[in-house]
């Protein structure tokens, strides 16, 4: 029984290395270090810049539902709740 036991161990063995070393790229392949700390910079940009549009998002939210509520208390509610937006025309079946 150990001798199948050791025997299944070597085959999956040698499947598991069979496997690993197909799915490292060629060298001539592979991301040079420069370019992968370009990714890098611009994907921490983009962190950065997500995370100050963030911290705006309440404020704007804040500011319009205080202002929709001013004009509910006036008023002033229109119907549409896109101001300034032109509805686009529905075209019927050719």
């Amino acid at each position: 029984m150990s001798s199948r036991l050791h025997t299944e161990i070597e085959r999956l063995r040698q499947r598991h290395s069979a496997t690993s070393s197909a799915q490292v790229p060629p060298q001539r392949q592979r991301a040079s270090d420069t370019s992968l700390l370009r990714r890098l910079e611009a994907a921490t940009a983009r962190v950065r810049q997500l995370e100050a549009d963030n911290q705006q998002l309440p404020d704007a939210f804040a500011r319009t539902l205080g202002e929709r509520r001013a004009a509910d208390v006036l008023g002033e509610t229109g119907s549409r709740d896109t101001p300034n937006r032109n509805t686009s025309k529905l075209i019927g079946p050719c």
